[in-house]
């Protein structure tokens, strides 16, 4: 067989496969062979770490699974901290079975594997938005507007069993869990964080061209060098959180 033929064979393999496989191939003489056998081996390892990381991450969903629960949402929020733009909010469910690997706290993710993930979530698993512009968190506080875009979200669900929350607990009627740093806890909340921030530094961006000169595209709002730098060149803008320092003193 070819070396051409066998790196062929080796992308098809199946992990289950791969043991009887490697065994027939390990005294092939050639040094291409061999250097192909090594790299499927890393491939496999790399995808095995992958899927346990997933499983362990899906265990508070096993649990509420376990209680009888099936309809599972994840919830979290993008945006409490900046000083421009609204707070978002992202509840999910997902499918039963759903596996994307490297579904993470969106913040450990590249902008590409984030956009991926939102793609498939969006396509596959419930999803709901909520969305609580600057005006509202000025009026009630970022905590309050939080909890009011996670209520929005999970509004948006329908129907839902029980929720997996990141570090909040909301006035809703249904069983609900918070976990401290549940989007790196939670498979569930990994995938809320996901969408809830694409969505909003999708409307960032679409904000950069309304409102140009503060780098919105690049900071989210956060305040960043280029940031305050603008605020102080063209002032503060209809999307400024205007209880938040150094806006409120301007």
């Amino acid at each position: 067989m070819t070396i051409q033929a066998i790196k062929q064979r080796l992308q098809m393999v199946r992990y289950e496969e791969w043991e009887q496989v490697r065994d027939e191939l390990k005294d092939d003489p050639r040094a291409g062979v061999q250097t192909l056998i090594r790299q499927r081996e890393r491939q496999f390892a790399q995808e095995h770490a992958l899927r346990a990381d997933y499983t362990a991450r899906h265990a508070f969903e096993d649990g509420l699974k376990a209680q009888g629960f099936s309809l599972i949402g994840g919830v979290d929020e993008v945006g409490r901290g900046p000083l421009a733009g609204p707070v978002v909010a992202a509840a999910v469910i997902l499918p039963e079975g759903f596996y994307h690997p490297g579904l993470n706290d969106s913040k450990k993710m590249s902008k590409r594997a984030r956009e991926l993930a939102y793609r498939i979530l969006m396509d596959e698993a419930s999803v709901g938005v909520g969305i609580v512009d600057a005006d509202v968190i000025d009026q009630v506080n970022i905590y309050e507007a939080t909890k009011l875009a996670m209520v929005e979200a999970v509004r948006q669900l329908g129907a839902v069993d029980a929720l997996l929350i990141d570090a909040m607990r909301l006035d809703l009627d249904i069983p609900q869990q918070s976990l401290v740093k549940g989007d790196a806890r939670s498979v569930s909340i990994a995938a809320a964080s996901v969408v809830a921030k694409v969505v909003r530094d999708n409307m960032m961006e679409d904000f950069a061209v309304l409102y140009p000169g503060y780098g919105f595209e690049r900071n989210a709002g956060y305040g960043t060098k280029d940031h305050l730098t603008g605020l102080a060149e063209h002032g503060i803008t209809p999307i400024h959180r205007k209880s938040f320092a150094p806006i409120k003193q301007m």
